[in-house]
């Protein structure tokens, strides 16, 4: 492809720590995060118009004129419809019960009684089946309603009272800013706000800096989708103590 002079992203890898911020931010999927940095997937993606830049905390990004790839808009829809293409994925023939949605009542007595005890442990707050961003319809019957937990991976394993402070009342899909992709959440979110009538978010992240594209993830889904729904992000650290309070 005949390269032209033009305005195009520039990514300063040294101060890049990789948190994923601009990624949601970029409507065309030209920047994503790869080996741990923000990198250009192909400069015939990326428009020179700099919506991402606002979002960088380090300043990592610029615009320069240089010597690049035209914009092809049309390149920008098939790549798009690829990366949708591929987070819908095929259906594994083995009836894989992962994307089978489930809503769960709260475990009886009688059903507690008769199984074997190894040891106390601490009851469930788990209300559904799905709980992977990915795998979750924008439809499922669990979400009408909802008020809705947005939890990083991590943050279960780190923070022990998880289940008890954070997900009772509440209904969870979790995912990873950093590893999945970023415009595929705020596609998915999008639908949801759209038709799920969600009461209020909690965003749970961990406090490394991958973990901060979430709430953005979030906030573009909901200024895409039109709404306004009451949102609140809680801190874990890495030792698992709260940085910031749990609202009510």
């Amino acid at each position: 492809m005949a390269k032209v002079v033009r305005n195009i992203i520039e990514i300063d890898e040294e101060l890049c720590n990789g948190c994923g911020q601009c990624v949601p931010s970029c409507e065309e999927g030209a920047i994503q995060i790869i080996d741990g940095k923000a990198r250009l997937v192909a400069e015939k993606y990326c428009d020179g118009l700099g919506a991402c830049l606002g979002e960088c905390p380090r300043g990592a990004l610029k615009i320069v004129k240089r010597e690049a790839e035209e914009f092809d808009e049309e390149a920008v829809e098939e790549y798009l419809k690829s990366a949708a293409k591929k987070e819908a994925g095929p259906t594994l023939a083995c009836g894989c019960p992962s994307s089978q949605v489930q809503t769960f009542g709260p475990i009886s007595p009688c059903a507690v009684a008769n199984k074997p005890v190894v040891h106390e442990a601490a009851e469930s707050s788990l209300t559904h089946w799905p709980v992977q961003i990915r795998l979750v319809p924008p439809s499922a019957p669990f979400l009408k309603g909802a008020h809705l937990l947005v939890a990083s991976d991590c943050t279960p394993i780190a923070y022990p009272n998880f289940h008890q402070d954070l997900l009772k009342g509440r209904v969870v899909l979790m995912g990873c800013p950093k590893f999945d992709d970023a415009h595929e959440y705020v596609d998915k979110f999008r639908q949801i706000f759209e038709t799920a009538d969600i009461k209020s978010i909690t965003n749970v992240i961990m406090e490394v800096p991958c973990c901060s594209a979430m709430p953005v993830i979030v906030q573009k889904a909901l200024e895409l989708a039109g709404k306004e729904i009451p949102v609140h992000t809680v801190i874990v650290s890495t030792r698992g103590q709260l940085l910031t309070p749990i609202s009510s």
